[in-house]
């Protein structure tokens, strides 16, 4: 900033002096020539950020009625996050966030605080950039742009939360290329899974497969590190198109672990036609030798699968707009599969029985007060875990 203020100051006081030393034959001139000099410099500056250091932030409340029991209904603090980036100079900057979850952290609660982001990204050229730290995941379309005014519906969606288990950060190194003819590629590496952490007497894992695995650079073990790419291309207005691949073993080196290793790709795509607003996602992981790890917990509720899966489709209208105020209904549908396939034991009698696919109908709107601050409503429909059946009403903010 300083490099920009001091030709502007430089440029007043030319001004001042100029009209009191200037031969009158030259003033205009010379007036004009600095005037747009002036002019120029204030366009840079009202260009810049008026800080180094950038404050941000989002936050969700969310009430929940379930129509088969009221005894679940809910309101709740889902999260409070807050943002803040640093910038060093022209190509080195900070970018954190802190979150909290459920309003209330302590022994007795159910709330977290959290870091979700902290790493240093280095502008190596106009194309290429470094990222080293804790840093959020290229997988799907909600993973790294989780805001609440980012997404449709009062929750984030079935498949990137059960099946990429969205909001999902690992430490670790990455290359981030950014082109003009919209591809933008990343590629790293960064901390994996530890399969030790798997509770097979818990539901959790039936939730999430790699939710319950993953790290978070919390006391992470590092023995086993993972591979990612993702390569995301926006070459058309309007429309997105992408992919990605994650690898990671998961027995960190540690006694008597089986040496599974752990997959997930997905490709999705996103297409933003006038007021429509057209996405998909398709996402599958894959786990290799579990059996080993599952034949010591038969009996238990919860074993690894070889394969988890799903996809969804949504559809969004800005049907009205008016200033600041837009509403906009959407539907998605979802298939969900946690389990879909074992790999088999022995004898081949223990070897739990696949899955079915869940299927959810979701359907609702977002109406933003402003571009940062928006109310939602949805219905949710599962088909066959029918008592998740519910109504959510939701406000979000992001600055």
């Amino acid at each position: 900033m300083n490099r920009l203020r001091l030709p502007l100051v430089t440029a007043c006081l030319s001004l001042s002096t100029l009209a009191a030393q200037a031969p009158p034959e030259d003033l205009a001139k010379r007036v004009d020539a600095l005037s747009r000099e002036l002019e120029r410099v204030k366009g840079e500056l009202s260009a810049r950020p008026t800080s180094d250091t950038v404050l941000g932030g989002y936050g969700e409340v969310q009430f929940s009625h379930f129509s088969k029991d009221g005894s679940k209904d809910t309101a709740d603090l889902r999260r409070f996050v807050l943002a803040l980036t640093h910038r060093f100079d022209d190509r080195t900057e900070l970018v954190t966030e802190l979150e909290i979850e459920h309003a209330v952290s302590s022994a007795d609660d159910a709330g977290e605080v959290e870091i979700e982001q902290a790493y240093i990204q280095h502008r190596l050229s106009s194309a290429w950039s470094l990222r080293g730290g804790l840093f959020l995941v290229p997988a799907g379309l909600l993973n790294e742009r989780h805001e609440p005014t980012a997404f449709f519906g009062v929750e984030r969606n079935a498949v990137e939360t059960a099946i990429i288990p969205s909001t999902w950060r690992e430490g670790g190194l990455q290359v981030v290329g950014s082109f003009e003819n919209g591809v933008v590629l990343q590629a790293g590496v960064s901390t994996g899974f530890d399969f030790s952490r798997w509770d097979a007497a818990s539901t959790e894992g039936a939730e999430s497969p790699l939710g319950a695995v993953h790290q978070e650079l919390s006391g992470a073990r590092s023995h086993d590190l993972a591979a990612f790419a993702a390569v995301n291309w926006r070459g058309v207005p309007g429309l997105l198109l992408g992919g990605s691949w994650f690898r990671a073993k998961g027995a960190q080196g540690q006694p008597g672990m089986p040496a599974m290793a752990a997959t997930l790709w997905d490709v999705h795509a996103r297409w933003t036609p006038g007021p429509f607003d057209l996405s998909a996602v398709f996402a599958r992981g894959t786990v290799r030798d579990t059996a080993a790890f599952n034949q010591t917990r038969v009996g238990n509720p919860t074993l690894v699968p070889s394969r988890f899966e799903g996809w969804y489709g949504q559809a969004a209208w800005r049907l009205w707009s008016s200033g600041s105020y837009a509403f906009a209904p959407f539907a998605r549908f979802e298939s969900v599969n946690t389990a879909a396939a074992f790999e088999t034991l022995a004898p081949a009698s223990l070897t739990p029985q696949a899955a079915p696919a869940e299927r959810i109908w979701t359907a609702g709107f977002n109406f933003n007060l402003n571009p940062h601050v928006v109310l939602k409503a949805d219905l949710r429909r599962f088909r066959n875990d029918t008592a998740q059946n519910r109504v959510n009403l939701g406000l979000g903010w992001a600055f």
